[in-house]
């Protein structure tokens, strides 16, 4: 462990110092009040016991720029064998994870001598496509379940395990080194972002590539997606941050492409500083972008939190006066981001009847913290609600396609952030 990480340790706790350079944190970014961990949701027999509620506040390190929530709960609550999140059941980001196979496949010019490694594999969803085109791959993921389903659906292969310096150490002991390490929205998952970073170094060969996807800081502020801050995120990044990050483990960001998934985010392409790569003009076009909005200054942190309280007196405002007129309200998806919104803005079952969603893991539970129940999607063709509430709305346009039918009886949608809105 380097200087700087131990500077950070404190039992396995980050207080308050930076996750990343270990400067003091001063200023708070937004406090969404308390609330459960996001993906824990519950069985309905569990209603009436005790459910932990920890503060939920990010903060913003003006010495590097990364903003970052303080640790509450250890990585192993959000991320075992009861992990809730299977990427597999959106079709978009199906489509999005095998356009990116064939275009590194391309890029790289990988085959049967190559070696993929996928950092937060989680049900095998990308690697398969790799497989499918004769790419030896390896998933890492800490979810067990995730890793079985991997295995039985996909066949790929998966360590289960937290990835950092001792599992690339050990993998590369087994004679496994990578010519391609993806890395897709799991940087903002990790607690010791250092220990993390320093994994890619030692796993990647020396002309190797990492290609790390990120929702991107910049876009959340500006679009107001603060149901995106929860305790299973505990950094919020932008390219600054991230490759004064990457600087630290000897590795340079050489190209850049700006992706629509998750309201805005970034996939940067890494590979070893000492290989010399040469900076596109897409990666300074966006270095510039940061500059302009005031990333490496505090005023462009300062205004986030106003606007988040705004929009939840908004949305309060919207739902009261539809239930007011006697509308029923149902909501879809069980998102972490939407814990977050249904929490910090106190909306439970007396706004929204019940939620759906298409993951059956989630079907049959309860939301955390306000007790929403989660059913299959058919039920919104039984109760026909007046409204519909998308809480993934990165997902949006694929809901509403999916959902269309509740057109026929005058249902209507709302899409919550970045303002409230209803949909006809």
């Amino acid at each position: 462990m380097d200087a700087t990480a131990t500077a950070l340790h404190h039992g396995d706790r980050y207080l308050d110092h930076c996750r990343s350079c270990g400067a003091d944190l001063e200023r708070l970014f937004v406090d969404l009040g308390q609330s459960p961990i996001s993906n824990s949701l519950r069985h309905p027999d569990q209603e009436d016991e005790p459910e932990a509620f920890y503060p939920l506040r990010a903060f913003a390190c003006d010495a590097c720029g990364l903003v970052q929530i303080h640790d509450i709960a250890a990585r192993e609550a959000h991320f075992n064998r009861d992990y809730a999140y299977f990427s597999s059941f959106s079709d978009s980001w199906l489509a999005h994870a095998e356009n990116y196979a064939h275009t590194m496949i391309a890029r790289q010019g990988l085959g049967p001598a190559s070696q993929v490694v996928e950092v937060a594999s989680n049900d095998g969803y990308l690697l398969r496509y790799f497989k499918a085109a004769g790419v030896p791959v390896l998933g890492v993921d800490p979810a067990a379940n995730c890793a079985e389903a991997a295995m039985l659906h996909h066949g790929v292969p998966t360590r289960v395990t937290f990835f950092g310096r001792q599992t690339a150490h050990e993998l590369v002991r087994e004679g496994l080194s990578a010519d391609l390490i993806a890395a897709n929205n799991v940087l903002a998952h990790v607690p010791d972002i250092n220990d993390f970073v320093a994994g890619f170094s030692i796993l990647l060969k020396p002309d190797g590539v990492l290609t790390i996807e990120f929702p991107h800081l910049l876009q959340m502020m500006e679009n107001n997606y603060f149901d995106t801050i929860y305790h299973e995120h505990y950094s919020y990044l932008s390219l600054l941050a991230v490759e004064r990050l990457l600087a630290r483990h000897g590795l340079a960001a050489f190209d850049l492409d700006v992706l629509s998934t998750h309201g805005g985010s970034l996939r940067i392409h890494v590979g070893h500083a000492s290989a010399g790569r040469t900076a596109s003009d897409a990666l300074l076009a966006f270095r510039a972008r940061e500059a302009a909005a005031g990333l490496d200054g505090p005023a462009a942190y300062d205004a986030f939190s106003a606007r988040a309280r705004a929009t939840k007196r908004s949305l309060l405002k919207l739902l009261i006066r539809l239930k007011d007129e006697g509308a029923t309200l149902a909501a879809y998806g069980a998102p972490a981001k939407g814990a977050t919104l249904l929490n910090y803005c106190g909306i439970g079952r007396d706004f929204i009847d019940y939620t759906v969603d298409r993951n059956p893991r989630k079907q049959g539970l309860v939301m955390p913290g306000v007790a929403i129940p989660v059913h299959p999607p058919e039920r919104i063709f039984e109760t026909r609600p007046d409204y519909l509430v998308i809480l993934p709305w990165n997902l949006k346009d694929e809901i509403i396609a999916q959902m269309s039918g509740i057109r026929t009886w005058g249902g209507k949608f709302i899409t919550p952030l970045p303002e409230p809105m209803i949909i006809a």
